[in-house]
């Protein structure tokens, strides 16, 4: 495997561990683990991180090492805004498009974000949920978008995760069944109009004072000491 793609396949796993929500916000990302996990040095590694921390997804904190980003509200609300302008572009370009593989290829995707919601896979489903959008655009041929959309929509599952976000994965399974059935109808107006409704649910489902609060509560928290035993 050459240099290069070695370093497309760490920062491509490390995206998709944050669509999976198994990476979370703030936790660090050691060199040395990673370069034994991969089987490279710790300077190709270096460099993938390097290339994730140009996309936003990572920072390095002085002499403590390299960690997922904690965005801030207003980064998450500024990529739920990107996303609502390419996604909403891409479905009002749908019209007249061929769209019975789309709708094929979406329905599958559907299928299986259903299997892995009743199978209860949580790392499965919240990557397929949010990989739903990439895979609409790139059905859809727009191949540039897809991979903006693929880093976009890992920003917004890296602020759900952070800012505790109530969005039930049902929920969101079903409203994307409602988008792919209103492109079924052949009806793109409404299939965009539901896709900002979607966008939105999720964006309104964050909690933005989860973290602080949550990380006060833990600090505060009696400890939970065993009654001493009188010899």
């Amino acid at each position: 495997m050459s240099t290069t793609s070695s370093q497309v396949q760490i920062a491509q796993q490390v995206v998709e561990a944050i669509l999976a929500q198994k990476l979370a916000p703030g936790e660090r990302l050691g060199e040395q683990a990673l370069a034994e996990l991969f089987g490279v040095s710790r300077t190709l590694v270096r460099e993938a991180l390097m290339q994730l921390q140009a996309r936003g997804f990572v920072e390095v904190r002085s002499r403590k090492g390299w960690y997922v980003v904690e965005p801030s509200v207003e980064e998450a609300r500024d990529a739920f805004s990107a996303r609502r302008v390419i996604e909403a572009g891409i479905l009002s370009e749908a019209g007249g498009r061929p769209m019975q593989q789309v709708i094929r290829r979406l329905r599958r995707h559907i299928e299986q974000e259903q299997q892995a919601i009743v199978e209860a896979d949580p790392a499965t489903r919240a990557f397929l949920l949010a990989d739903f959008h990439v895979c609409l655009a790139d059905a859809m041929g727009q191949r540039a978008l897809s991979d903006v959309l693929r880093d976009l929509t890992a920003r917004t599952t890296l602020a759900a995760t952070l800012y505790q976000s109530a969005h039930d994965a049902g929920q969101s399974c079903a409203e994307h069944d409602g988008i792919v059935a209103a492109l079924e109808a052949g009806d793109t107006e409404l299939a965009r109009r539901r896709m900002l409704a979607h966008i939105g649910h999720v964006e309104e489902a964050l909690n933005p004072v989860a973290p602080a609060r949550d990380r006060l509560r833990d600090t505060l928290a009696p400890l939970e000491l065993q009654p001493r035993r009188h010899e």
